[in-house]
């Protein structure tokens, strides 16, 4: 496809929409995706996704729209797996995946009844999103404007709830609220997705840009600023690099967006590589052998290592860590101090 025909064929109006769509995705999926990745929990959208596919069938069986049945049924089930994880039993992933595979089966055979067989999940499942229609761009533009709204607006509380639980209920916080608040929005933002990159893919968004964005960043608000726009570059990018290839085959835009920003990650890792090891080379505190250790009793949940984020300090025949405020190193079972 020559460049005049590109630029024409961005020009017309389902291309204008998807475009939107691709934007608004893009800047929401990582926006929520940062807490997510803060708090460990990375997959937690793609267990929602599989989730969401029976509140899709849901709506193709009642023939009411499949975006607000998704919200709804993802809302539900993001909640049930926050519950599940608070309970914290050994038997936790489990549960978790018994509900993600039930919400997968329970999709197909809905849609099955519904009579348009496993065929009529494509679009949900791996994107569409040149096929979108004005009402599910402005529907998905106020899901997105609602994501960003409370993802920004709460970032402080968020932030401290998912960083510290425990230092945010001493201070007042309502943690069971915002860990809630945060499913929430995450199962939002994978409908908000399922047209661009599919639910099967969604979780990739809402990750990729928040690992490539803490290979350069330093704080969480930068990760965060950074998420957002990589986001916004790999959904746009992705879209017009889909529509580029048309000429010459079908290549759905969700496969070549999750491409995009896997591409983006691994060009930006040897650059990530690079600024840990000068930051260690500036770490606060002398490297010295003489300071002296003093074993600390305390639990600690952090696992120190070459990507943990920490300036390391060569301390003897050991590695110290810097964080918060102190130098440790673990020696079996405890921790010593310096």
């Amino acid at each position: 496809m020559s460049l005049t025909d590109l630029v024409d064929l961005l020009g017309r109006d389902f291309m204008q929409r998807a475009l939107l769509a691709a934007l608004l995705t893009g800047l929401a999926a990582p926006a929520i995706g940062t807490f997510l990745v803060q708090r460990r929990l990375a997959l937690l959208g793609d267990g929602i996704g599989h989730v969401a596919v029976t509140g899709v069938a849901l709506g193709l069986l009642t023939g009411t729209s499949p975006t607000w049945t998704a919200v709804v049924v993802a809302i539900l089930g993001a909640i049930l797996i926050e519950v599940i994880r608070e309970k914290g039993h050994t038997n936790g992933d489990v549960a978790l995946a018994l509900l993600f595979y039930g919400g997968l089966a329970g999709g197909v055979l809905i849609t099955g009844l519904a009579g348009d067989g496993a065929a009529g999940l494509q679009v949900y499942l791996f994107g569409s999103v040149t096929s979108i229609s004005s009402t599910e761009v402005w529907t998905t533009a106020a899901l997105a404007a609602v994501v960003l709204a409370l993802t920004l607006g709460l970032l402080p509380q968020l932030f401290a709830v998912a960083s510290d639980p425990e230092f945010a209920r001493v201070a007042g916080l309502q943690v069971r609220f915002y860990n809630l608040l945060v499913a929430v929005l995450a199962a939002v933002s994978v409908t908000v997705a399922m047209r661009t990159v599919g639910l099967l893919l969604v979780s990739a968004l809402m990750v990729v840009p928040v690992a490539t964005s803490q290979q350069v960043a330093r704080s969480f608000r930068a990760t965060l600023v950074a998420a957002m726009a990589l986001g916004g570059i790999a959904a746009v990018g992705g879209l017009v690099i889909s529509a580029a290839l048309s000429a010459r085959a079908t290549v759905a835009p969700g496969p070549s967006i999750v491409l995009l920003a896997l591409a983006m990650f691994a060009a930006t890792w040897p650059l990530g590589v690079w600024l840990r090891h000068r930051r260690r080379l500036h770490a606060p505190f002398p490297s010295d052998s003489d300071a002296p250790h003093l074993t600390s009793g305390e639990h600690h949940d952090h696992v120190h290592g070459d990507d943990c984020g920490h300036p390391a300090v060569e301390h003897g025949d050991h590695v110290d860590y810097v964080h918060d405020g102190h130098r440790h190193a673990p020696h079996g079972e405890h921790y010593d101090e310096h």
